[in-house]
């Protein structure tokens, strides 16, 4: 029989905001750690993810952490990416709101302005992407001096992402009595030289999968690229919420827009969406209404939900260890889940492998959607039919500015007579990003290029004035013009011909 969270010692409160949402019993990480970690002892856990880590740290950190005074916080949890900080402070909130202490996190791809004023006001508990945590400490924002509880998260994906070396700068301004708390996938390399440079003795716990619990079920289906598309539809109208994987940002935004003409929910997620559209885009998917996120890796590091029924990987990685993390995604929490892997023909021997040296043995066959089990039992979400042009509610950017109309003023094509003229601002080599600031086109390729004109204000896709958002920033070129700017990224046409 397992102990209770009260058997190992987690205080009255904690237990109960655990007993209210349902958990009772710990999991296997949590019992190993929790006691060494709630006596103020280092911790390094080796456990997989969705194996309950938040818990393991969390818990300890809300029990021990106390109040802190402006701009110094106590306690510093370091993430990789922003969807998984945003995640644990969701976690981390409900956890110390009985304690009476507070959380923020804090990443990029936002503004300065909240994160120095929820600093300046005093946080406790500070969650944080390293990059943006050492631009706050550069800044004279935040001091890490009075910092005695840090956490280390997924640092094996931080190694990865070449975060380790501002890992340890930072770490080297926390006190030097502070506790520790290191969890990683794996413990060897980069991640084991951290250990040994910034714990003391710590206590090592190591959870692998039980023989017992559900495994993912893997299968390799042989289907050339002209198919994918409609076949990954297929799988994922069955088999929801899923997340699908693609090499590139760009292949992200045009596989989205492709499932949604097949009917399929889904939106992408990736580095070059804004904060805001990738927070929307989690959202719909945690509650339902969106039933496929497509993911490139680095966005998907930091998704952390429970209950994704499938993962497909539309592009096979040829890494196993970024095989085995695109996995994870689902069967977490002691679920079972779903892994269908698509290949070509001519990649079929070498993605072979690539599984094999991940620890499944499949064999490439032909697709059998119904081979896969009972589809999923809920109806899909409804997704309401575009209004007609004309129709269309007046745009509005996030702080509630009215959003120009992409094509511009004077008829179709953006300028009287068909003409189609290029505004100063955007048509120069790049875009205006979310704050005003020109940023470079991450394919290299000029914004005025197509022959309809290349900017916000002339010659943009026929879908600028639609849905809010679209597919994300220069989502795709469209066929006429649609180089310019417009913020739906569409692959319309541009208006009628102007005079080149």
């Amino acid at each position: 029989m397992s102990p209770s969270f009260a058997d190992l010692g987690v205080p009255t409160p904690i237990a109960r905001v655990l007993t209210d949402r349902g958990i009772s019993e710990p999991f296997p990480i949590q019992a190993a750690a929790l006691p060494d970690a709630l006596a103020g002892r280092d911790v390094c856990g080796r456990a997989p993810t969705g194996s309950g880590k938040t818990l393991a740290f969390g818990i300890p950190l809300a029990a021990r952490v106390t109040n802190a005074a402006p701009k110094r916080p106590k306690a510093l949890v370091l993430v990789p990416t922003r969807e998984l900080a945003s995640q644990v402070r969701d976690e981390l909130a409900l956890l110390l709101a009985p304690m009476g202490r507070t959380v923020h996190a804090f990443y990029g791809g936002v503004g300065f302005g909240a994160q120095h004023t929820a600093l300046r006001k005093g946080v406790d508990v500070v969650v944080a992407c390293p990059g943006r945590l050492a631009d706050l400490v550069q800044r004279g924002d935040v001091r890490l001096d009075r910092v005695s509880f840090v956490v280390v998260d997924e640092a094996d994906r931080m190694a990865d992402m070449g975060f380790l070396p501002e890992v340890r700068r930072l770490l080297d301004q926390v006190m030097p009595d502070r506790q520790t708390l290191l969890f990683s996938a794996t413990l060897d390399g980069d991640v084991d030289k951290l250990i040994r440079g910034y714990q003391t003795d710590p206590a090592r716990h190591g959870v692998d999968k039980d023989e017992d619990e559900p495994v993912n079920h893997h299968v390799l289906w042989q289907v050339e690229r002209d198919r994918r598309v409609a076949l990954t539809a297929e799988v994922v109208g069955a088999h929801w919420p899923a997340i699908v994987f693609s090499r590139t940002k760009h292949g992200a935004d045009r596989l989205a827009r492709q499932l949604g003409k097949l009917g399929v929910a889904a939106e992408a997620i990736h580095g070059n969406r804004s904060q805001n559209q990738r927070e929307r885009a989690l959202k719909g998917f945690t509650s339902g209404r969106t039933q496929a996120l497509v993911a490139t890796d680095v966005a998907a590091r930091g998704i952390h939900v429970d209950g994704v029924e499938c993962v497909v990987h539309f592009d096979a990685p040829p890494d196993h260890k970024d095989f085995v993390h695109r996995s994870g995604r689902t069967g977490r929490a002691g679920a079972e889940g779903l892994v269908v892997t698509l290949t070509p023909r001519a990649d079929a021997g070498a993605v072979t492998k690539m599984m094999r040296k991940a620890g499944v043995e499949v064999r490439a066959q032909a697709p059998d959607v119904a081979a896969l089990g009972s589809p999923t039992d809920r109806p899909a979400p409804s997704r309401p039919a575009p209004a007609p042009r004309a129709d269309r509610p007046e745009q509005r950017d996030d702080d509630g500015s009215r959003r120009r109309d992409p094509r511009g003023g004077g008829g179709r094509s953006g300028g009287p007579k068909g003409r189609h003229r290029r505004s100063s601002s955007a048509g120069k080599g790049g875009r205006l990003n979310h704050d005003g600031e020109r940023r470079s086109r991450p394919d290299g390729l000029s914004s005025g290029s197509g022959r309809g004109g290349g900017s916000r204000s002339g010659g943009g896709s026929r879908s600028g004035g639609g849905r809010r958002g679209g597919q994300g920033a220069g989502a795709g070129r469209g066929r006429s013009g649609s180089g310019g700017d417009s913020r739906s990224g569409g692959q319309g046409r541009g208006g009628p011909r102007g005079r080149r």
